[in-house]
């Protein structure tokens, strides 16, 4: 079944990623688009847990990174999504309610957790290696900004792609 699971999760990254760079950049705030990778990754480890999440993160984050309108060193997405998803693995249940699915309300502020941090670390990458020429203000605007887009598209994105990633492979996922 990792074949099937492997494909999956690769179209779900690919689709998000082709919304992301073509229709979410039309509604941009402040330049802004939503992240959907990231929320793909995130509910990719709370399905899967936190190795799971800092591969698919990984992964995304090179995709994300070679893909136009990438205008950045590569590598900077790819090390800010493997952090989100070990971050998000972190959050995943071992035992608990519902069969081990997070409330709805841990979901949602794992997502806004993750949203800082993988923003964070894109941004002090950026600032790093001398990418640009953003203050600290800018950047903190980047970080609320995507945050915010991230926590409203959370109830229309996370649902679904969990329960997709939990129906092509049932027995090992725990959320």
């Amino acid at each position: 079944m990792n074949g099937i699971r492997g494909a999956v999760v690769g179209l779900l990254v690919v689709v998000a990623l082709l919304l992301q760079v073509s229709v979410f950049r039309f509604f941009a705030w402040d330049g802004v688009v939503p992240d959907l990778v990231l929320l793909v990754v995130v509910a990719g480890a709370l399905v899967r847990g936190g190795q799971f999440g800092m591969v698919l993160g990984f992964c995304a984050g090179v995709l994300l990174d070679v893909v136009p309108p990438a205008d950045h060193t590569a590598g900077r997405w790819a090390v800010a999504l493997l952090l989100v998803g070990y971050v998000a693995g972190l959050v995943r249940p071992e035992n608990g309610s519902a069969h081990g699915r997070p409330p709805a309300l841990t979901v949602v502020a794992t997502v806004a957790g993750c949203s800082f941090v993988g923003t964070s670390v894109f941004a002090l990458t950026g600032l790093l290696l001398h990418e640009g020429d953003a203050g600290t203000g800018s950047m903190l605007e980047v970080v609320g900004i995507s945050l915010v887009w991230d926590v409203l598209l959370t109830p229309l994105v996370l649902p679904w792609t969990m329960a997709l990633l939990r129906r092509v492979e049932p027995e090992r996922a725990r959320a």
